[in-house]
């Protein structure tokens, strides 16, 4: 992603060397005009106090994984990442972001599958800013961020109404990107060849692709998804029903299958060792009729109700 951030290169200064000239040095020679006792002296300490006050707006603190996007009268001047306390030039717009990871949970929403059933499909992801100026001047985020007399109320609202603002931008471009992933796969492996990739099978595959088109969609605003996830996957609650009677049957069937297949392979075996070791020598018509019996036994729901034959083999 290609970042038009640059680094701040303007005058800083520490911020307790400038607290210590501006409260003593500055300080002692604006008192040191009001004990002259002269007009000329008296409007110097006066522009003095003007400055003084206008100085002191210069004052900033950062921690760890904060930002400052420096602006000087409408210029962006690059973005400030150093931590600790610093004094800069008072008439610098100093728009506080922050660099540290965000969890965001989206409510589940409707979408239909590639086969088209509506499901029910929500997500959580990780992201945080990585471009301060795409952020900051790409998109509309300080117009979204402002109270509602469009004003700011102070810097700690203002950060987290534009946070807020960010925030809401990821949700919106969230959905759209699940919407667009969702809509690529089936459910699952009902209607589809059984090699085919499904919501329910996909896992990481699912989740590396969706987290691919998140971080295309939000290059733009300077953001980036470390670690996106589906959360939530369901059939939309008007053929929940009928899908769960469908999975059902589904398992029966193949429940049934493997029954099958099993009592075959017995009735092959008893056969076989019938034959093998001579204990009696059946006909075609009787093979068959031990093979129907064999075969309800195995396969039957219930236990089979045994009829003894009392008579010969033949009667």
């Amino acid at each position: 992603m290609e970042t038009k951030e640059v680094k701040f290169s303007g005058f800083k200064m520490n911020g307790f060397l400038a607290l210590f000239l501006f409260l003593f040095v500055w300080a002692g020679l604006t008192a040191w005009c009001f004990t002259v006792g002269e007009t000329l002296f008296y409007a110097l300490g006066g522009v003095m106090v003007l400055l003084w006050i206008i100085l002191n707006c210069g004052y900033m603190q950062l921690e760890p994984n904060e930002a400052r996007a420096m602006v000087f009268f409408g210029k962006y001047k690059g973005t400030f990442k150093e931590t600790g306390f610093f004094w800069v030039n008072p008439f610098m717009d100093k728009k506080k972001l922050s660099l540290r990871a965000r969890n965001l949970d989206v409510e589940p929403i409707k979408v239909n599958d590639k086969i088209g059933n509506p499901i029910l499909i929500g997500l959580v992801l990780v992201w945080r800013l990585k471009d301060t100026y795409k952020a900051m001047f790409e998109i509309d985020a300080q117009t979204m961020a402002s109270t509602g007399d469009g004003k700011s109320a102070n810097v700690g609202n203002a950060v987290a109404n534009r946070m807020n603002a960010f925030e809401n931008f990821v949700k919106i471009q969230s959905d759209a990107a699940l919407r667009q992933v969702a809509g690529q796969y089936a459910y699952d492996d009902n209607e589809t060849a059984t090699n085919e990739l499904t919501l329910r099978s996909g896992g990481e595959e699912i989740n590396e692709q969706l987290e691919q088109k998140l971080n295309e969609r939000l290059a733009m605003a300077g953001m980036e998804v470390l670690e996106a996830r589906i959360n939530y996957l369901a059939y939309a609650p008007e053929i929940a029903a009928v899908m769960l009677r469908r999975q059902q049957a589904s398992a029966i069937i193949s429940a049934r299958e493997k029954i099958v297949e099993g009592a075959v392979s017995m009735v092959h075996m008893a056969l076989d060792k019938l034959s093998k070791e001579e204990i009696v020598e059946l006909d075609e018509e009787k093979k068959a009729a031990m093979v129907s019996n064999l075969l309800v036994v195995l396969c039957a729901d219930e236990a089979a109700q045994p009829v003894l034959n009392t008579g010969t083999l033949n009667h």
